[in-house]
């Protein structure tokens, strides 16, 4: 169900470099949640598999080219992101304490002779012409990197063992999470459905928590 869904996707995102804030509003509000789901599909599929713990090769310099002089396909992020919390800062309140100064023989004209001439104000940059159009890059790697995982989920499961045996072995790091799903609700879930893949995201959400309790049992 979730092949035709990105399909549909695809189809009104089109080839264009920018599209309309409300086209890509729509597009996001069905691609969270799918994103989601297949995410959940990954730790399901891997569930109980074990692989080859692979050696950490170095970070290569410049932009990473593939076989053929093309750049490399996106890499579908394994987990969900982590809800942000804004730490409020209580204001100091504490007592100020203003330095005292005496000067002797002060004459009010010294600080006339090191005054500093005005700058001069910077003419303004030219502002560019703001069509409404936002830049469609970013979400269109997006999508290509959800259907590239989804297309291959034995592989994306790998990738998953592989991602959460290197967070066990950074214990002295203490990464902030574990696991690829958060607590709580998924990204893009919505309690009435509105949408095919609304359904599609709390079954595999079942499923995803079972999967990972029996592997903790």
């Amino acid at each position: 169900m979730l092949v035709p869904i990105i399909a549909q996707l695809f189809v009104f995102l089109g080839s264009e470099p920018r599209i309309g804030s409300p086209l890509r509003l729509a597009i996001l509000r069905v691609l969270r949640p799918a994103e989601s789901a297949v995410r959940r599909l990954i730790v399901i599929a891997a569930r109980g598999l074990v692989v080859k713990e692979v050696e950490p090769r170095p970070m290569p310099k410049g932009p990473i080219i593939a076989k053929g002089g093309t750049a490399r396909p996106p890499s579908f992020q394994l987990f969900d992101p982590r809800k942000a919390f804004v730490r409020v800062r209580k204001p100091h309140r504490g007592t100020r304490i203003e330095p005292r100064i005496t000067l002797i023989g002060y004459d009010p004209r010294i600080p006339l002779l090191w005054r500093t001439p005005a700058p001069q104000p910077k003419p303004e940059p030219a502002k560019p012409v703001d069509d409404g159009l936002i830049d469609a890059r970013r979400l269109t790697r997006r999508l290509e990197a959800l259907k590239l995982a989804l297309g291959d989920l034995p592989r994306q499961a790998r990738r998953l063992v592989r991602w959460q045996a290197r967070r066990e072995r950074l214990e002295f790091l203490r990464p902030t999470f574990k696991v690829p799903l958060r607590p709580g609700r998924p990204p893009g879930y919505r309690a009435e459905p509105t949408h095919d893949v609304d359904d599609i995201l709390i079954e595999c959400h079942r499923l995803a928590l079972d999967a990972m309790r029996a592997d903790t049992s």
